[in-house]
């Protein structure tokens, strides 16, 4: 028998988010990890707020609102509050009653501000780590390092002479024709007027340029987890000197080993990893010049197994710029991506401690 196509509204509903959610859904044991963290942060939460005052949006709400916005690749925070007010699993995540009432885009992106300056997306990274050392998910004696490209939110029509003087107002204001064609441009003579901390860079030969930053991950190759990460201004040296700034904090009495592309093959590099107690086995480039890496790395086995592992550090570029919303970022300034980075890598390593934590049963 046919049934009827019909919708009759109910004045009440007896069903709680919490009883709407399966018990094995994935994010419940993401949340789990994500409420035990914040309840560490708390201390730090204090201090960002007045002891007076109207009530904000609350911290822990705010932050589990933004790793929803990074896990399920929302690009804005209008269409994150449209998924709030009726997404039953979004508003469990978040901790929503069904009657709570979703707060303003502009609110929610005015107090966003507030953990930017109080560094939390570090704070928020650094207790994901410790969650991971706690299950023994972590390695501190191989690694990886390397780095990739973010494409800036800002248009080659904004790349304009620094010096240049003011001319005639454009056409249209809105999207001003310009003819750039011909013109030699570089870093030195141009910048961006819509994001001024972006650089122009091109990745090879035959690649086109663009306004990006970069971004710097190191990965312990033991379970494939992001153990540090940082945003630098795009140079050709940037990757380089990024890599030796996190490997310093990795500085311990032991020696420990990172692998690296062939980009990382010259020789300031390779000694300075030495003198930091660190074995270098990085890619050997051999296309034009000698390889600073020589038979006194390369006949060891464990050189060959870094060169395999180091290739899963591509993954977490994979997972940050098709899921984490970083392929072009949403953000202009280096503060702000770099927030945005580290966060993204905290809600990577929250998946991957998921995983590994379900296959070690």
């Amino acid at each position: 028998m046919r049934g009827d196509d019909r919708q009759q509204a109910g004045m009440w509903s007896y069903l709680s988010p919490e009883q709407r959610v399966p018990a094995d859904h994935p994010l419940r044991p993401i949340r789990a990890m994500v409420d035990t963290i914040l309840s560490e942060l708390s201390p730090a939460f204090a201090k960002l707020y007045s002891p007076v005052g109207r009530p904000s949006i609350p911290p822990e709400k705010l932050l589990r609102a933004l790793l929803l916005q990074v896990l399920y690749s929302t690009r804005s925070e209008r269409l994150l509050m449209e998924q709030l007010d009726y997404n039953l699993l979004f508003r469990w995540f978040v901790g929503l009653n069904m009657d709570d009432q979703v707060w303003d885009a502009t609110v929610f992106t005015k107090n966003r501000e507030r953990l930017l300056a109080g560094d939390i997306a570090q704070a928020f990274f650094t207790r994901v780590l410790a969650q991971a050392r706690q299950r023994g998910f972590l390695s501190d004696e191989h690694f990886t390092v390397d780095g990739t490209l973010i494409e800036a939110w800002a248009s080659l029509k904004s790349f304009k002479p620094k010096d240049a003087p003011g001319g005639p107002p454009p056409d249209d204001p809105g999207n001003p024709t310009v003819d750039f064609h011909g013109e030699r441009r570089s870093n030195s003579t141009h910048g961006s007027t819509t994001d001024p901390d972006a650089r122009l860079f091109r990745k090879g030969k035959g690649h086109e340029a663009k306004l990006v930053y970069q971004g710097h991950v190191l990965m312990e190759n033991r379970h494939g987890l992001a153990v540090e990460g940082c945003v630098t201004r795009a140079s050709g040296y940037g990757e380089r000197a990024a890599a030796l700034e996190m490997l310093g904090h990795r500085a311990t009495a032991g020696r420990i080993t990172v692998g690296a592309d062939k980009g990382y093959d010259t020789r300031d590099f390779v000694e300075a990893l030495r003198l930091l107690q660190v074995t270098p086995h990085v890619a050997q480039n051999t296309s034009n010049r000698a390889s600073a890496i020589d038979a006194r790395t390369t006949r060891h086995a464990g050189y060959e197994v870094s060169q395999w592992t180091r290739k899963r550090i591509e993954e977490i570029f994979g997972w940050l710029k098709t899921v984490g919303l970083l392929r072009k970022t949403r953000h202009r300034g280096r503060r702000r991506v770099s927030w945005m980075f580290v966060f993204g890598l905290a809600a990577y390593n929250l998946v991957r401690i998921r995983n590994l934590a379900e296959a070690a049963g």
